[in-house]
C-alpha cells in the first residue's frame, strides 16, 4: 500500500490529479445518482434503451470530430511555439471537424426514423431524440475543438475546472428531465447535456482570441490532414466499434430473453465503468507519456512491472471488495428489481482484471505509434467479443454476456503478451523497443 501510495504522489500528484480525481469523483457520484433515478423512475426496460442510446451518442460523437483531437493535442503542444504551423494546425481541424459534423448532423436529422428502428427497434419511437442530437452535434464538435486548443497548451487546471462545472449542471439538468418525464426526459439528457459545456467553448475562446482570427480556410492543409490521420484512425476504430458491438449485443439480448435482461447487462457495465474510471485516468496521466520517453526494453518492462507491482494490487483489492458487497452495492446503485445483477458481478470483474492488465502493455502501440498493430488487435477484439457473446448467450443465457466480455480480454490479453513477450520475459539487451 505505502508502494502504491509513494507512485502516485511522486508521478501522478504533480499533473493536477488532485483537481482531476475531484472530477472523475464527481462524474462517478453524477453517475450513481442517474443510475439510481433510473432504475426507480423507469426500471430494467429503460436502462436498456439508454444504455444503447448512450453507445450510438458515443459513436456519432466520435464520427463527428473524425477522432481528430487527441491528434491534435499532440501537435498543439509540438508547435506551439510556431505561429505558421499552429494555423495551419487549427484552421485543417476546425474546418474539417465542423463540416464533417455539420453533414453528420444532416444524416441524422433526415435519417432519424431509421436510426431509432436500428437502436431502440419499431417497438419505440424516440426519433425526435434522435433530432435533437443531431441538432446539437455541431455544438459538442465546436466544444471539442476548444477543449483541444486549452489542452494542447496544458491549461489542465481550468480545464478540469469546466469538467466539474459541466458535470454538476449535466447532473441537474438529467435528474430534473427523468423525475418529470421518465425515460422520455432520460433519453433527452443522454444527448443534450454533452452540449452544455459550451462553458468550455466560451472560456476556450476567450483564452486565445488570437488564434481565433488565425483560423481561416485558406490556411488549411492537406499534409495537415495526413500527418494526423493515423491518429483519426485508432480514435475512430475504438471509439466506433465498441458501442457497435454493445448495441448488437445489447439487442440480441432484448430479442433472445427480453429487455430486462438487457437492463441488467446494462447496469452491470454503468458499474464497471464506475471503478475503472480512476485506473484509465491514472494510465492517461502516466503511463501513455511515462512509455513515450522509453527507448529500451528493460525501461519498458520496469515500468509494467512496476505498475503490476504498486496499483494492481489496490485493485484487486477493490474489486474483492465490490464483489463481497455487490448485493449491497446493487441496493445503493439501483432497485430491488435489479436483483438479478449480482449474478453478474464475477465474470464481469475478471474480464476487467484482464482488460486493465493488458491495456497497460497496450498503451506502448500509441507511445510509440505502432499505429496498424492498435488497429489490428482492436478488431480482433471486439470480433471475438461479438461472436463469443451471441454463442455464450445461447448456451447460459444473460450470464453469458458477461462471460463474453472475459473470455474476450483474456484471449486480447494472451495475444498482447505473445507481442511483447520478448521484451517483458526475454533476456534484455541494449536494442530498442520497436523490435518485439
Amino acid at each position: 500500500m505505502k508502494k502504491f501510495f509513494n507512485y502516485i504522489n511522486s508521478e501522478v500528484l504533480v499533473k493536477s490529479a488532485s483537481l482531476n480525481t475531484a472530477n472523475i469523483s464527481i462524474k462517478i457520484l453524477a453517475g450513481i445518482l442517474i443510475s439510481k433515478f433510473i432504475a426507480v423512475y423507469i426500471g430494467p426496460q429503460g436502462m436498456a434503451l439508454i444504455g444503447n442510446l448512450r453507445n450510438f451518442l458515443s459513436a456519432i460523437q466520435s464520427v463527428a470530430i473524425s477522432g481528430l483531437y487527441k491528434g491534435v493535442v499532440k501537435f498543439i503542444n509540438q508547435f506551439k511555439e510556431d505561429t505558421v504551423a499552429l494555423t495551419k494546425i487549427l484552421s485543417t481541424v476546425f474546418y474539417f471537424g465542423f463540416f464533417s459534423s455539420v453533414f453528420l448532423a444532416f444524416m441524422c436529422y433526415y435519417n432519424a426514423q431509421l436510426i431509432n428502428d436500428l437502436i431502440f427497434s419499431t417497438n419505440y419511437n424516440y426519433a425526435y431524440v434522435i433530432e435533437t442530437l443531431a441538432l446539437v452535434l455541431p455544438f459538442y464538435a465546436l466544444n471539442m475543438f476548444a477543449f483541444s486548443i486549452m489542452n494542447g497548451f496544458s491549461k489542465y487546471k481550468i480545464l478540469l475546472i469546466i469538467n466539474i462545472i459541466g458535470q454538476i449542471l449535466g447532473l441537474l439538468v438529467t435528474l430534473i428531465l427523468i423525475y418529470q418525464e421518465n425515460i422520455d426526459g432520460a433519453l433527452v439528457a443522454v444527448v443534450i447535456t454533452p452540449a452544455l459545456n459550451l462553458l468550455i467553448t466560451i472560456v476556450g475562446i476567450a483564452f486565445r482570441k488570437n488564434l481565433v482570427n488565425s483560423i481561416k480556410i485558406t490556411n488549411v492543409s492537406l499534409s495537415v490532414l495526413n500527418k494526423l490521420s493515423p491518429y483519426m484512425i485508432m480514435a475512430l476504430v475504438s471509439a466506433i466499434a465498441l458501442p457497435i458491438v454493445m448495441i448488437i449485443i445489447r439487442n440480441y439480448l432484448i430479442s433472445e430473453i427480453g429487455i430486462k435482461a438487457a437492463g441488467y447487462w446494462t447496469a452491470i457495465t454503468r458499474v464497471s465503468d464506475y471503478y475503472l474510471m480512476f485506473i484509465n485516468s491514472l494510465m492517461a496521466l502516466y503511463i501513455l507519456p511515462r512509455f513515450a520517453e522509453i527507448n529500451s526494453k528493460k525501461e519498458f518492462r520496469k515500468e509494467i512491472f512496476s505498475f503490476y507491482k504498486t496499483v494492481m494490487p489496490v485493485f484487486l483489492a477493490l474489486l474483492l471488495i465490490i464483489y463481497l458487497s455487490r448485493s449491497l452495492l446493487v441496493n445503493l446503485l439501483f432497485t430491488e428489481d435489479f436483483r438479478p445483477v449480482e449474478d453478474l458481478f464475477g465474470y464481469q470483474i475478471l474480464g476487467d482484471i484482464l482488460r486493465v492488465l493488458s491495456m497497460v502493455i497496450a498503451y506502448q502501440f500509441l507511445a510509440k505509434k505502432m499505429f496498424m498493430h492498435f488497429i489490428i488487435l482492436e478488431i480482433f477484439l471486439f470480433v471475438i467479443m461479438y461472436f463469443s457473446s451471441i454463442f455464450l448467450i445461447d448456451e447460459f443465457g444473460l450470464k453469458g454476456a458477461v462471460m463474453g466480455h472475459c473470455l474476450s480480454y483474456f484471449l486480447y490479453f494472451g495475444i498482447i503478451l505473445l507481442i511483447f513477450g520478448s521484451s517483458l520475459f526475454g533476456v534484455l539487451t541494449e536494442e530498442g523497443l520497436d523490435d518485439h
